[in-house]
């Protein structure tokens, strides 16, 4: 399956999965409700921050996108063969992302990323419905990456925790691109217990 049409049957079965019209995910994503028309229907390829907005505002990861989600007859397989692993390149900056995680349920998403030289993305989405945690690891090459008002530089073998709970931007300030898997659990939010006196 193409990758614009896998992302366009994702979009679509998670929007109502959870209910929302096309109105309604635009309200909560800030994505225009023309411009999900046209993802849904596999006729935009959208950017790596249109994508982040509306994982937002389903309350998904950005990597949901990417799944194969096995026909309800079959069940779902825990292996995720290197052929079958999506790929997609970012129409904005380049970078390309793969899936490796298996189509079996789990709260644990792995993704590889090749990052080209001197490109940036940021994301800028803050508000979740989920807690996601995620750990960036550097396989080759510099990263500068900045979440809310902090930045690091990675290099080679240099592992990030964070989560996705402010802006992050990342940034290849080489002119050699980097290589990098990003891991991510996701789990419900929990909301403080109040003391009674």
């Amino acid at each position: 399956m193409d990758i614009n049409d896998r992302i366009a049957r994702r979009v679509r079965e998670l929007r109502e999965a959870r209910g929302y019209s096309l109105d309604a995910l635009a309200q909560r994503s800030g994505v225009s409700r023309s411009n999900i028309s046209l993802i849904e229907r596999g006729q935009s390829s959208p950017t790596a921050t249109v994508l982040d907005k509306l994982s937002a505002g389903l309350g998904v990861t950005l990597a949901s996108f990417f799944e194969d989600v096995p026909a309800p007859a079959s069940p779902p397989s825990p292996i995720a063969r290197a052929a079958d692993q999506p790929l997609w390149t970012d129409p904005a900056s380049g970078y390309v992302r793969r899936n490796l995680s298996p189509p079996a349920p789990s709260p644990l998403q792995l993704v590889e990323v090749v990052f080209p030289a001197g490109q940036r993305v940021a994301y800028e989405t803050t508000l979740r419905d989920v807690d996601t945690q995620q750990q960036v690891w550097l396989i080759d090459g510099v990263m500068d990456v900045t979440v809310g008002d902090t930045s690091w530089r990675l290099e080679t073998g240099d592992c990030l925790a964070m989560r996705l709970d402010r802006p992050i931007t990342y940034h290849n300030p080489t002119r050699r691109p980097a290589r990098y898997f990003v891991a991510l659990v996701t789990l419900p939010l929990t909301m403080p217990t109040r003391r009674t006196a």
